[in-house]
């Protein structure tokens, strides 16, 4: 059931009606919550819905041994409980498969045969985040945060709450469970603030990002060599705002849902392109992922509290796991390596002067998107002879385009709105919010049934397949 669908729209209507019947009442305001939760992550595939309540039991249990015991040996091993459990989930589904292929050879040597230990059980969706997102409890409760949540329905409706369950944000316990313990914070403004989001983002998704991987995108990463160096060099900046529309218009849908039902999600994105260092892309490009890997790694592994080579290793292995936390393939590995080693670079670059200039302050940032864009590159690509074609093709300097004027018009359409500043996209939804519920209504109701019409061959969510 994606958010970009006519199913949705009618799920969310249901769970509405209901909400609007029990709001008042606490306990049955939880129980549906938790109800539409587990429902929205059964329409995937209700098999793995055990996956999801095991994490929050386990957790849970682990939160409540923590809060009671005190000795400092005993502690560690309750926390070691629920790493193993949620790394041994994550280690089962998403990257046991990986490891025997990168086995093999080796094991090949000694006569063994990895490909018979394989299995072929699917990727659970979100469970990348849901695990994130529950270790974090437990390793906040070790650090002696009180966080400590004693009701196991409220701690599950933490755990599985549908706006953010399957791509993030990645909440913290003191940001939400706090929130459950306080009537909802719905207004008419927040509603409307919500719903507002919610288009914002379906029109990321709908608008930008597809049109960008249908018009280009998916047939230039598929085909390189048969597009000229000039629209290869388009298709990766195309790719480069095709997957920020995509999962910033995920973060935007999954925080305006929160919003409508009266909770609020923290901020996932901050226009990462506008960065000039990758320092500071990483504060501002999926924000939940990259503070979560900074507390509970980073900081974990010593931080910057350490001799300057322990630091540039913490940053390697913290970006090496980052790049790995998004897919069990080689090129995610290279991804977050090589971000690891921009870090490096960033941070030494930290202690020079700052640009003065509004020229040197762009060239900067047109040098960082540069970078990030080539990062991209190793994201996108499938495979090492899909990266050398890439490569190749870009290197004859060839010019001409196969790319249709619309592509271009989307394309343009995309950076636009990304150099938009703030307060005048925030001006423009405060006026649009003003304007008269039924216009609203109509509007909404058009968009909605014009994007399930386009969704109907339209790729999922980048973010759903980690």
């Amino acid at each position: 059931m994606n958010f970009n669908s006519i199913e949705f729209a009618a799920f969310f209507s249901c769970v509405l009606i209901l909400y609007t019947l029990v709001f008042y009442r606490e306990r049955w305001r939880d129980v549906l919550l938790l109800a539409a939760s587990y429902f929205f992550y059964m329409s995937w595939n209700w098999k793995y819905a055990g996956l999801l309540a095991f994490s929050t039991m386990v957790d849970y249990s682990v939160g409540l041994l923590l809060a009671r015991e005190q000795r400092p040996r005993a502690r560690l091993y309750i926390l070691i409980v629920s790493l193993t459990s949620n790394l041994g989930l994550l280690g089962l589904f998403k990257y046991y498969n990986f490891f025997m292929d990168v086995s093999g050879p080796a094991m090949a040597l000694f006569g063994w045969d990895m490909s018979l230990l394989r299995h072929e059980l699917l990727l659970p969706v979100g469970i990348s985040f849901y695990t994130f997102q529950t270790m974090s409890y437990t390793i906040d409760i070790y650090r002696g945060e009180r966080v400590l949540e004693r009701s196991i329905l409220k701690f599950a409706v933490f755990v599985a709450f549908f706006p953010q369950l399957i791509a993030g944000p990645i909440v913290r316990a003191k940001q939400f469970l706090p929130q459950l313990h306080h009537l909802p914070n719905v207004t008419t403004q927040r509603f409307h603030d919500g719903l507002f989001l919610v288009f914002k983002g379906l029109s990321k998704k709908v608008l930008i990002a597809d049109l960008l991987a249908t018009l280009a995108v998916d047939n230039i990463f598929t085909h390189p060599l048969t597009f000229s160096s000039w629209d290869l060099l388009i298709g990766l900046y195309a790719y480069t705002f095709q997957i920020y529309y995509d999962f910033s218009g995920y973060s935007d849908i999954a925080i305006g849902l929160a919003k409508m039902l009266g909770y609020d999600l923290p901020q996932n994105f901050n226009r990462p392109y506008l960065s000039q260092n990758v320092r500071e892309f990483w504060t501002r490009w999926h924000i939940s992922l990259s503070t979560w890997l900074r507390d509970y790694l980073y900081i974990s592994l010593g931080g910057n509290r350490v001799a300057p080579w322990r630091v540039k290793m913490n940053l390697m292995i913290t970006m090496f796991l980052g790049g790995l936390w998004h897919g069990a393939a080689l090129h995610f590995i290279c991804w977050g390596m090589y971000h690891g080693f921009l870090l490096t670079i960033a941070r030494e670059g930290s202690k020079t002067e700052l640009p003065r200039t509004t020229a040197q302050k762009m060239s900067r940032q047109i040098g960082c998107f540069h970078l990030i864009a080539f990062g991209w590159l190793l994201f996108r690509v499938q495979d090492l002879d899909n990266f050398l074609e890439f490569l190749q093709g870009l290197s004859r300097f060839t010019v001409g385009t196969r790319l249709s004027s619309v592509f271009y018009v989307v394309l343009g359409l995309g950076i636009l709105l990304h150099l938009l500043p703030t307060p005048k996209l925030e001006r423009f939804a405060q006026w649009w919010i003003m304007r008269p519920v039924p216009v609203q209504a109509v509007t909404y109701a058009t968009l909605l049934l014009i994007y399930a019409g386009m969704t109907l061959e339209a790729p999922s969510f980048i973010y759903f397949q980690f």
